[in-house]
């Protein structure tokens, strides 16, 4: 009989899924393999014809999930050399909010007869911004209802949630809100494919939520679940049992087993079956203990096409503008806290895009100029302001450019006011009583970018230290998965897996400030905050509105 020595930790990213097979017990990385969906962002046209998407639409196509999938994990234990039976779990991270209407039986509408052209059919993805005006409304009647757990959400709902795009739906197109008999996450679905499907084999008996998910991008609590049906009447008279007729399922943490793998989902993914799933997390959440964080008072920024900033925390308190706090929401035993940036990857790939230049050359170049970009000064909303505005009709934009302004420039600019984007949240929670004592920061894009670490760390005026593997969240994932292999966890095992399972990576790397920088700096942070007030915003809604 061979041991189940190996865990598989999957990240489904917004282009692509990434998968790491990793010792249980040493966190040895024996195998990885990526594979890019299909269909990509589906943010133009959609894949079965139709008219043009409007801007603030995307979509993905939930075959490509199962797909791509398939191809990386047999790619990985091919890779690996290893047997599948020795595999003892499967962690799953998603990007969030993204979420799809579909049958009880498990098939995404999209994939039903008739509704490949219908826009509201097909899973909208994290960064789909159409329910802006759904967000505020159900923000504003949260408000007059002094709803309790709106305080949790630093009194915004965000228009990347989960009720806001059902909302969307609900108005837009009534007869695909009807149609739909089961509504949840993205990272549900796809582990409800592998322990009771896939689709159209899935019961919805079988289907096991998130807390995290819920927890944070679904309004639900530990304590008192989801809104009550009379919040959602006040929001729409046809959302009132909407938790009731549209979301079956259980909850349970992430780490915690939801299933088995089935015989079909087996042969898809290469894979034994009854092996071990993890209930789904959070992509950036995955990406804490990925980066070997377990303890409290650690900000952990991973940073990516979005940025999502971490923290757990014995502390609990009610920031503006947080994402959600959460009790166990990262790990046990702590209030997680999550704050986070809509663009930054895509902000400065935007740049380098425009000016038709590659990163890499744009980070030589930019590494040559001063603190402030020799007199360019970057917002960077470019898709709206998550943390702590929560405004996803925000806009970015560039002051002080010239005639003889350079691209480096442009693009030194925007890695400055993402970095300040980070000092705002940093003094938010500070502000609030939450103690942070130490960075880390993970994700492709620092270790890609040692010009961008260090002009976070004069940004913040503190160390950061970079994690030592370049894929936390798929190593968050593993360590989802091992401990699903377990029939229980406590606080303890789980400190001690995350230190097991991350320990054995090569030496991070640390960066410190500069002192003559990070004095600059608070020079241009003033600027920069001086920017973001309430007039700006104004001016933005205004040309977002021509």
């Amino acid at each position: 009989m061979l041991t189940q020595q190996y865990a598989l930790g999957c990240d489904f990213g917004t282009e692509s899924v990434r998968l790491v097979l990793l010792g249980r017990d040493d966190g040895r990385t024996v195998g990885m393999a990526t594979s890019n969906y299909r269909h990509g962002v589906i943010d133009r046209n959609l894949p079965g014809g139709g008219e043009p998407l409007a801007a603030d639409y995307a979509f993905q196509h939930p075959g490509d999930w199962l797909e791509s999938l398939g191809i990386a994990c047999k790619s990985a234990i091919a890779g690996a050399g290893i047997e599948p039976e020795e595999i003892a779990g499967i962690g799953v991270a998603f990007t969030s909010c993204t979420m799809l209407p579909c049958r009880r039986d498990g098939t995404p509408l999209c994939l039903a007869d008739g509704l490949a052209r219908v826009p509201f059919a097909w899973p909208k993805l994290w960064k789909h911004h159409g329910a802006t005006a759904q967000a505020q409304r159900i923000t504003r009647i949260a408000r007059e209802r002094r709803e309790p757990w709106l305080a949790r959400y630093g009194g915004t709902i965000g228009v990347e949630w989960f009720f806001p795009k059902i909302l969307e739906t609900l108005e837009k197109d009534p007869r695909i809100y009807e149609s739909a008999q089961v509504w949840l996450e993205a990272g549900d679905w796809l582990v409800w494919q592998l322990v009771s499907g896939p689709f159209p084999k899935c019961s919805a008996d079988d289907l096991v939520r998130s807390t995290c998910q819920a927890g944070y991008k679904a309004m639900w609590q530990r304590e008192g679940g989801f809104p009550s049906p009379e919040f959602f009447a006040a929001v729409h008279p046809k959302l009132r049992d909407v938790v009731a007729e549209k979301m079956p399922g259980r909850f349970a943490a992430p780490g915690t087993r939801a299933g088995r793998l089935t015989e079909g989902a087996a042969r898809l993914l290469g894979l034994a079956a009854d092996t071990p799933v993890a209930t789904a997390t959070i992509d950036a959440h995955a990406g804490v203990p990925g980066a070997g964080v377990a303890d409290d008072d650690t900000l952990v920024m991973v940073l990516g096409t979005s940025s999502c900033h971490m923290l757990n925390s014995k502390t609990e308190r009610l920031a503006p503008g947080i994402a959600g706090v959460v009790a166990d929401g990262i790990l046990p035993g702590s209030f997680g806290y999550e704050t986070g940036q809509a663009s930054v990857g895509d902000a400065l790939a935007w740049v380098a895009r425009t000016v038709n230049i590659p990163h890499q050359e744009l980070n030589v170049l930019a590494a040559k100029l001063p603190p402030g970009s020799g007199g360019v000064l970057a917002i960077d909303w470019l898709n709206g302001c998550r943390t702590p505005l929560m405004d996803g009709h925000l806009s970015g934009g560039f002051i002080g450019i010239t005639l003889g302004t350079r691209p480096e420039q442009l693009y030194r600019a925007m890695i400055e006011a993402t970095s300040m984007g980070v000092r705002w949240i940093r003094d938010t929670l500070v502000k609030s009583e939450v103690p942070i004592r130490a960075y880390v920061a993970s994700g492709g894009l620092g270790a890609k970018s040692p010009l961008l670490m260090q002009i976070y760390a004069d940004v913040l005026n503190a160390p950061i230290t970079l994690a030592s593997t370049d894929q936390p969240v798929a190593v968050g994932a593993a360590i989802l998965g091992n401990l699903a292999a377990e029939e229980s966890v406590d606080h303890d095992f789980v400190h001690r897996t995350v230190g097991a399972m991350t320990g054995v990576v090569g030496s991070a790397v640390r960066y410190a400030p500069d002192t003559k920088s990070a004095a600059k700096y608070d020079e241009l942070y003033a600027l920069y905050r001086s920017l973001t007030d309430s007039p700006t915003w104004e001016i933005m809604h205004k040309l977002r509105a021509l």
